[in-house]
């Protein structure tokens, strides 16, 4: 596991940036904390609805042995396209809103031993503390929009590819070995907390003060509300 600085964070101090190795263990989840940028090595697999309704609501035997893949699972559709004689071309993984997903979540973390989910966006701290807490597991998010072609480039080998014609391309499970795959942010950490939610906190906390000094509104409105208590940031 590395450290390093990367870009300014929240009052100009350095972002933290940790390197760390696949499959994930107590002693690398327990050191990352909120906001840190992380880079992964190792292999991750995707996996999203297709994949949970097909396994945990149809209850069909996963193709494979969950735990031979290790513990990242990526929420994400691959930009991907097979070739005449069997291989694939894979320029970009787009991540996909993972909040869509959260109930399966604890299904899927009893059958795959999976400790971090990697996707779009986050969950709630009821969910990171009803399904990924006891099952010391975290989520790593990407960091804005339009780096699928980013992330890309740290995909080394497409090392299998499964239910492919059941699922299609999107939704089936891509098996990748992966190196300075990133930048992902920590979004939760071992005890439920959520990145997003805090600083959502903070920022809603100063909003007032962004109207100091100015007139009212000529339309009472403020965005889409006439209350302000209303006002999403």
């Amino acid at each position: 596991m590395g450290r390093g600085c990367a870009t300014l964070g929240q009052g100009g101090r350095p972002v933290k940036t940790k390197h760390i190795e696949l499959p994930l263990t107590d002693k690398s989840l327990k050191g990352l904390e909120l906001g840190t940028a992380v880079y992964l090595q190792g292999t991750v697999y995707t996996g999203r609805e297709g994949l949970y309704k097909r396994v945990l609501d149809q209850g069909v035997e996963p193709p494979v042995p969950l735990q031979s893949l290790g513990n990242a699972n990526f929420h994400c559709s691959p930009a991907a396209s097979v070739n005449e004689d069997g291989t694939y071309n894979l320029g970009a993984v787009t991540a996909t809103a993972s909040f869509r997903f959260a109930r399966w979540l604890s299904q899927w973390f009893e059958i795959s031993g999976c400790r971090v989910i990697i996707g779009k966006g986050g969950m709630t701290e009821d969910d990171y503390r009803t399904h990924f807490v006891p099952n010391g597991a975290i989520y790593l998010s990407t960091v804005g929009y339009g780096t699928g072609a980013l992330l890309g480039r740290g995909i080394k080998r497409i090392r299998d590819v499964y239910w492919l014609e059941e699922l299609g391309i999107a939704q089936a499970m891509w098996v990748l070995d992966v190196e300075n795959f990133g930048p992902f942010l920590v979004e939760s950490d071992m005890l439920g907390n959520s990145l997003f939610e805090r600083e959502g906190r903070i920022i809603n906390e100063n909003v007032d003060s962004l109207y100091d000094g100015l007139r009212q509104p000529a339309l009472k409105r403020y965005g889409e509300t006439t209350s302000r208590s209303d006002e999403v940031v």
